[in-house]
């Protein structure tokens, strides 16, 4: 493993083949459908609970690892329940018997403990509020009041059905979520993080900034393949934050910096994120429409990111690596260029219109098939099976195109090639298996969370609690879209403030969401900002995931990492507001002109965002010329022409005024 890669603690034993399980059992349902979508959810969140329960036991030894097992194998089991009594569960629909009760309440506690148990207390108690609201709401003053439900509504609703435990955020996570993190598990045991890594290196390793630089490509490139925003901070950073120390950054700043880049990951097409296929499946849009909002904001986002630490580096005068110390790039391509064709293809067919599901089937079959392919080809003792993979290869990719058996019958060909190559193929089968229990172990975090949230889905949709809280909303900010948006971001940063970003984009999504559509704001983009600035919470203090994730790497309180993380993320902040006020940001609306001339807006307020924030452009500014630019990227942000020509005005005499100063300075240092 290179140096730039990080080994995870290994899963004890019984729990690495359950994690394989788990893995094996969500490709074959992938690939082939055998059963319903219930079932699959069912079996799914069964498959989490127990390894969840197996690998967090609780604090008293080898007591609580008993019952942690107990606990497990129980939620495991009654996960069965919904195959078992599949045709009879669908018949009485709605109608509880004594053994659906038991099986019900069993599964919401052991949901919520495993939750707990997992990712502590903040979202449990969130879901829980609303759990006691389904229960009690009838005895609410004013318009919070409900008719009241009876508990066994409530239990049908919770864990029957579609509309709770396993509703919209399960089914994503049981199809599309997990082969997409087993997608990127895959990739980064073959070495994807070293391919980012050196390539990321090799370009701007040396140049003003460059550590900082690396940390900013490789994690955007990490996040193409990970989509996860603290796993990003716990890879990459473990090499290009100790790097950015010794070459001068202060430990916040490199940790902020880190942390930014991470969590912009999410938003960076093709796989970006869980929220993104959640968002598609809740819009009932194709994915790729998703991917074709993020694009521009992606961009934008990151590019900041990269302008301020170039501008930090002018500042402190940091240098990059020495060109000799920097890898060649392309021969980091040329050594691991094969890893870079699934992604390709990955992206061919979202952009032709496949469904996400089956483009990762795809993408992962290719990965397996290649990982196989450059065993062999490395470790074949004649031509005659450097022949044979290719051929094999062939018949794999016009197999994964029928989406049959065919592709499984090669890979089993491309296993007994592998063999054949000497040690390589056992090594490739180890790295394989692996793969799928990692898979399995990066998943459990999202798929908890996404049965979780179900709760509050299914009490939304019971109870109606989401109209009565966008009128309120609406009340306050039905004259003043600026207020309405302010609100739903609030709203966002402090209910992140300890969850992830995916319940945290179902509850804001389904309170705030339909008001901003109701104020006028198009579907995409309303979805599009509440996702924004759920992601933004993992960097806002005084609970910021991403930055207490980098806090042990850079050696630095999580609060002072957080602080530095809002500096480098202007565009988080700003770029969500301008795509309200310009859809065309998103690519909603407008034609060609309307797009090049937002994006030379963004871009222009973004720039300005980072010169104020840093203090530096050609020179250090004082604290009134900071002022001034901020204020001009404020002006830009709104979509008014007299903003734009007075944002536009302030830019240009800034820009000629420094311009002059700088000359100055340079003349006096001359002489």
């Amino acid at each position: 493993m290179s140096s730039h890669e990080t080994e995870t603690p290994e899963l004890p034993t019984a729990i690495f083949w359950i994690a394989v399980a788990f893995s094996c059992f969500q490709v074959w349902t992938a690939a082939f459908s055998p059963i319903s979508s219930q079932i699959v959810r069912a079996i799914h969140v069964g498959f989490v609970l127990l390894m969840i329960f197996s690998l967090y036991p609780g604090p008293f030894g080898r007591l609580s690892k008993g019952w942690g097992w107990l606990l497990g194998i129980v939620g495991f089991l009654i996960s069965f329940y919904h195959w078992i009594f599949e045709a009879d569960l669908t018949a009485r629909a709605g109608q509880m018997t004594d053994a659906d009760m038991v099986v019900g309440i069993i599964t919401i506690v052991l949901v919520f403990e495993a939750t707990r148990r997992m990712m502590g207390w903040a979202l449990p108690t969130i879901c829980g509020l609303f759990l006691a609201y389904g229960l009690f709401g009838q005895y609410m003053p004013g318009e919070f009041m409900h008719r009241g439900y009876g508990l066994d509504q409530i239990v049908g609703t919770m864990s029957f059905g579609v509309e709770g435990i396993y509703g919209t955020p399960t089914y994503v996570s049981s199809t599309y979520i997990y082969l997409f993190i087993l997608f990127g598990a895959f990739l980064e045991q073959a070495g994807m993080i070293t391919l980012f890594s050196d390539f990321a290196m090799g370009t701007v390793g040396h140049t003003r900034g460059g550590p900082a630089k690396v940390s900013v490509i490789s994690s955007g490139l990490m996040g193409t393949i990970n989509g996860s925003g603290v796993a990003n901070v716990v890879t990459t950073g473990q090499f290009t934050i100790p790097m950015m120390k010794r070459f001068g950054y202060s430990s916040s700043f490199a940790g902020g910096v880190e942390a930014t880049a991470s969590m912009g990951g999410q938003i960076m097409p093709p796989v970006m994120g869980a929220v993104a296929f959640i968002m598609a499946e809740t819009l009932n849009v194709a994915y790729i429409e998703i991917v074709k909002a993020a694009i521009i904001p992606a961009m934008l986002y990151f590019g900041t990111a990269f302008w301020t630490v170039h501008l930090e580096a002018g500042k402190r005068g940091l240098v990059g690596l020495p060109k000799e110390e920097c890898p060649d790039p392309w021969t980091a391509v040329r050594d691991r260029w094969y890893l870079l064709l699934p992604l390709i293809g990955l992206v061919a067919l979202l952009f032709s219109g496949y469904t996400p599901l089956f483009s990762g089937t795809i993408g992962l079959g290719l990965t397996v098939i290649l990982i196989f392919g450059s065993a062999v080809i490395k470790g074949a003792p004649n031509a005659a099976i450097r022949y044979l993979f290719w051929v094999l290869l062939g018949f794999a990719c016009a197999g994964f195109l029928e989406f049959g058996v065919m592709a499984f019958f090669v890979i089993i060909a491309l296993l007994a090639a592998g063999l054949l190559a000497r040690h390589n193929g056992i090594d490739t089968i180890k790295l394989a298996i692996s793969s799928l229990a990692d898979g399995a172990r990066n998943a459990l975090p999202v798929a908890i969370a996404c049965a979780l949230v179900g709760v509050i889905i299914g009490i939304i949709n019971l109870t109606g609690v989401a109209a009565a809280f966008g009128g309120q909303v609406i009340a306050i900010g039905e004259n003043n879209l600026f207020l309405a948006l302010f609100l739903t971001m609030i709203t966002c940063l402090v209910l992140g403030m300890g969850i992830p970003s995916i319940p945290n984009y179902i509850i804001t999504s389904s309170l705030a969401a339909p008001i901003l559509l109701k104020l006028g704001v198009p579907l995409i983009v309303s979805h599009m900002f509440v996702f924004y600035f759920g992601i933004m919470s993992d960097l806002t203090p005084p609970v910021a995931l991403a930055a207490f994730a980098a806090a042990p790497i850079a050696r630095e309180s999580g609060l002072k990492i957080s602080m530095q993380a809002l500096r480098v993320a202007a565009a988080g902040f700003v770029v969500p507001y301008m795509a309200v006020y310009s859809p065309a940001l998103m690519l909603q609306g407008g034609d060609t002109f309307d797009v090049i001339y937002i994006v030379f807006k963004a871009v222009l307020a973004v720039g300005l965002w980072g010169v104020g924030v840093t203090g530096y452009l050609f020179m250090p500014i004082n604290w009134f010329q900071r002022i001034v630019t901020i204020g001009a990227a404020i002006l830009l942000v709104t979509a008014a022409p007299v903003t734009d020509e007075l944002g536009f005005l302030t830019t240009a005499l800034f820009l000629l005024w420094h311009g002059w100063r700088t000359r100055q300075a340079r003349q006096r240092t001359a002489a």
